[in-house]
């Protein structure tokens, strides 16, 4: 759109996302229609039309009913950012008004991957991450969720997707599950769909005694010592890592999947190779695989330098855990890991 980094795009109020499905079948039903009317809907939608007039096997009545009786949008598209190394980021609100952001990532090797939130904001107060600092809105509902895979997929086909934005997923884990099992429609595999955790108990064990799609599963870890991660993390407090480890391995025993492990690089923190070989004695070499994040910033920590970050890594790399520095995407728009935060509506909107 012709934008430099870090300059919004306003993309106006009742800019078009798949319909809220419940009430679109609701609605349908007292058309008298028949019940393949709203799938027909949903496969216009996740091969991204724009609005109810593309559906061009709906009788034109149809659509002009659902036009103005069935808003094609649970969530108004704001505004968006763009970076100089092409990643996407997309403002929502709410029907109720709460700010939800979602990523479009592109990668050189054809590679689109979304990344979604699950709610507005985040109660879960994580020192490193900006979510945390926001006022925690609500759960998203998963219609809301689609929403914001869609928005991308009226642009351009996509084919990843990691539950790592705003909110802690298992603490929405019906709404999060519903629409994870919708996204092979939108063309987004379970295999490619990624859901990511600090270790919300209750979810966390729902998800790995009753899931069988092959949905991927990660864990934000950070530091292997109790103590530091309760400082990062308070929720260590409630779900000591031993208990959340411990679900962890019995979805790599159900499955035969590994877990990945999520670790943001903090300066003088959680980057020493002392720190690395504890957590390497902690995960071991068979359930898990190490992913680790450069700090983006947020201003409470500094990053870690690339030689602190190669050093921790050749101490998993010598007890054969596997590992790999993660990419580092958006930053210069806030939308890398742990970044992503809104600021009042009369600031974003401009």
């Amino acid at each position: 759109m012709g934008a430099g980094p870090g300059v919004y795009i306003r993309l106006g109020w009742g800019y078009l996302s798949p319909v809220d499905l419940k009430r679109l079948e609701e609605r349908l039903t007292g058309l008298g229609e028949p019940a393949y009317r709203a799938r027909q809907v949903w496969a216009w939608a996740a091969g991204g039309a724009p609005g109810y007039d593309a559906m061009t096997n709906l009788p034109l009545a149809v659509r002009a009913s659902l036009e103005t009786e069935v808003p094609f949008s649970t969530l108004d598209a704001e505004a968006e950012q763009r970076s100089s190394d092409g990643t996407v980021k997309a403002l929502f609100r709410t029907h109720d008004g709460h700010p939800v952001e979602a990523v479009l990532m592109r990668y050189r090797d054809g590679r689109r991957s979304v990344c979604v939130s699950s709610q507005s904001g985040c109660p879960l107060t994580c020192t490193f991450c900006a979510t945390g600092r926001m006022a925690f809105g609500r759960n998203l509902t998963s219609s809301e969720i689609l929403d914001q895979v869609l928005h991308f997929r009226r642009t351009e086909p996509v084919n990843h997707l990691v539950f790592m934005g705003m909110g802690e997923p298992f603490m929405n884990v019906d709404a999060v599950l519903d629409a994870a099992r919708r996204l092979p429609d939108v063309g987004i595999t379970h295999r490619r769909t990624t859901i990511s955790t600090v270790g919300w108990l209750p979810g966390l064990e729902r998800f790995v005694e009753e899931v069988s799609e092959p949905i991927r599963l990660a864990l934000s870890l950070h530091a292997a010592d109790p103590a530091l991660r309760s400082e990062l993390m308070p929720v260590n407090d409630r779900y000591p890592l031993t208990d959340v480890l411990g679900l962890c391995r019995r979805h790599r025993e159900r499955t035969n999947r590994r877990v990945f492990v999520e670790c943001v690089m903090l300066a003088g923190v959680n980057d020493s190779p002392a720190q690395a070989r504890a957590l390497a004695a902690l995960l071991g070499r068979d359930a898990f695989k190490v992913n680790l994040i450069p700090y983006n910033p947020t201003g409470m920590y500094d990053g870690s330098s690339r030689a602190a970050v190669a050093a921790f890594k050749a101490e998993l790399d010598a007890a054969r855990v596997p590992a790999t520095v993660r990419l580092t995407r958006g930053r210069d728009i806030a939308a890398a890991c742990g970044q992503l935060a809104t600021a009042p509506r009369a600031r974003t909107r401009a």
